[in-house]
Formats: C-alpha cells, structure tokens, sequence
C-alpha cells in the first residue's frame, strides 16, 4: 500500500457540482476577497497609526492577520475544485493542508488567550499594565502564538505521512481530520498524539481564556458601573470571537471523529460554515466594537469618499 501515499485523493463531500459549480465558485469568490480586504484593512490601520501600536490592538492586527492566513489554507484549492471536473488533491499535499488549517486554528486559540491576558493585567492590574506587557513581552507571546501549534502538528503530520492508506476516497471538500479515514487503520499513537495536541493548542487555551474573562466579569460586577463599561467595551468583541471559533472546532472535531449518519448535503451545508461566516465576522466584531478602530475606519473610508467628490 506504500505506492498509494503517492496519490491522487478525491474529495466526495461536494454537492451537486455539475448543476451548480459556477454559483458556488461565483459566491466564494466574493467572501474570499471580503475576507481579504476587510482583516486586510484593519491591520493596515493598526500597522500606521501609532495610537494604535498598544498591545491590545497589535494583538488584534495578528488575529486578523492569523485569519487571512487561515483562510488562505482551503480557499484557493476550494475555488480551484470548483472549476474543475474532478475534486482531487494530491496526499502529500493533502497532508499539508491538514497541518496548515490546524497549525493555524491552534495559533488563533493562542492568540484569544494571550489577549485574554493583556485585558485582565490591563483591567485588574491597571497600575503593573506597562510593566508586564513590555515590547519584549509581546513579541515573545506572538512568536510562541505562531510557533507552538506548528511544532505540536508537526508530529501528527509526520504521523499521516507516515501512514498507509486503503482509501482514496475522502467524505469531505478538504483535508481536515477526516484524513484518518482514508488509513488503512487508525493508528492508537496517532490518536493519543491527536488528543495531546487538542488539549494543548485548543481545549487548555480555551479554558484558560474563558477563566480569565470570567474574573474580570466577577471584579466588574462587584466594581462601579465605569469599570463595568471598560471591561464590557474591551471584552465582549474578545469573547464573541472566541464562541465562534470554539463552537466550528467544536463542530470540526465531532463531524470527523465520531461516526455520523448525516446526508451529504447536510454535511456539505455544515462544512461551509467552517469557511464562510468566521472569517468575516473577526473585522466586523472589530470594526464596530472597538472605538479607535472604528473611528479609524469612518476617517478612511470619509477621506475616500470626499477625495472622489473632488475628483
């Protein structure tokens, strides 16, 4: 079976693709560039604009520009399968994409942790803020955000590689964790490896963010109504974010790991929505919520507004 590592992968989760092949391509097209331009923009803004350049806004420039990356992993071979008349993926290159879409998801978990952290010394620390969240500090959080996930998944990815396949045939539209499907058998090292990193880059960050918001909620309430307003304006966008996401990981994990009768079209349906919202509702959660971000965004899209009256 070690000749089959070498093949072409098809991917059987697509519906309907010769009666609507140009609707769909036509229709993720447009929520690519969306996604693109909107995170795009936000990280612009941040990256020029110096009363920007504090912690809280440098880490939402990395999840925005974390988004575009994760993005990045399935739509252009998406868009590409689309147009094509048969959904095929080399297994090499599906491994990749495997170890791409979770080092990435793992590095967003990371990063909703880290700024979980920054709200909580700037909220109930407010006097150590400048202290602990120096420069060096940042820095040192977002290279351990970007490069923990890839050194966990680097493993799991050998593992796959590794492995032999029996099946050709992948129920999915990308390579997630239903690429343990197509093993011959499913090896018991590469799930307890599978699990480790779950709880590593997923679970134990999630909880972590989750504990931290909810002592800043508990010093909030027991705090003047000033306070609770800080900590409501800066934390909200953080958590809805973070529901987000776990909820798709969540739905990730159970639709590839567990046994599930659901039709096709229902799982195509669910699998879209991996792709689809989550990415586009980090710059709008952003752009509306966090007051120097959008204030930001009127001055920009004002400024071009009246420059083309002029023109």
């Amino acid at each position: 079976m070690d000749e089959l590592n070498d093949s072409l992968i098809t991917l059987t989760g697509y519906v309907e693709m010769n009666k609507y092949r140009y609707l769909y391509f036509s229709v993720f097209f447009t929520v690519y560039v969306l996604i693109i331009c909107s995170n795009s923009t936000i990280v612009y803004l941040i990256w020029t604009h110096k009363n920007l350049h504090e912690p809280m806004y440098i880490f939402i420039g990395a999840l925005l520009f974390n988004c575009v990356i994760y993005s990045s992993t399935f739509y252009p071979k998406l868009l590409t399968d689309f147009l094509s008349e048969k959904q095929v993926i080399p297994y090499s290159g599906c491994v990749f994409q495997f170890f791409m879409f979770y080092s990435v998801g793992g590095s967003e978990f990371l990063l909703l942790a880290v700024m979980a952290f920054d709200r909580y010394v700037s909220i109930c620390k407010p006097l150590r803020y400048s202290t602990i969240m120096r420069k060096t500090t940042v820095k040192c959080l977002l290279v351990f955000a970007w490069l923990f996930p890839p050194c966990q998944l680097a493993v799991q990815a050998v593992l796959c590689a590794k492995a032999k396949i029996c099946n050709l045939n992948l129920e999915g539209i990308f390579c997630n964790n239903a690429i343990y499907t197509v093993h011959c058998v499913r090896s018991r090292t590469a799930t307890i490896v599978g699990l480790a990193v779950l709880l590593d880059v997923a679970v134990l960050p999630m909880l972590f963010t989750v504990f931290t918001y909810a002592k800043i909620f508990i010093m909030a309430y027991q705090s003047n109504k000033t306070f609770q307003r800080k900590a409501a304006e800066t934390c909200v966008p953080h958590l809805l974010v973070l529901i987000s996401f776990s909820y798709l990981c969540a739905y990730d994990v159970i639709i590839a790991r567990v046994e599930s009768d659901l039709p096709k079209a229902a799982r195509f349906v669910m699998t879209l929505q991996l792709f689809l919202y989550h990415p586009l509702l980090n710059p709008i959660i952003y752009g509306l919520k966090m007051k120097e971000i959008s204030k930001h965004l009127k001055r920009l899209f004002c400024s071009n507004k009246w420059s083309g009256k002029i023109h």
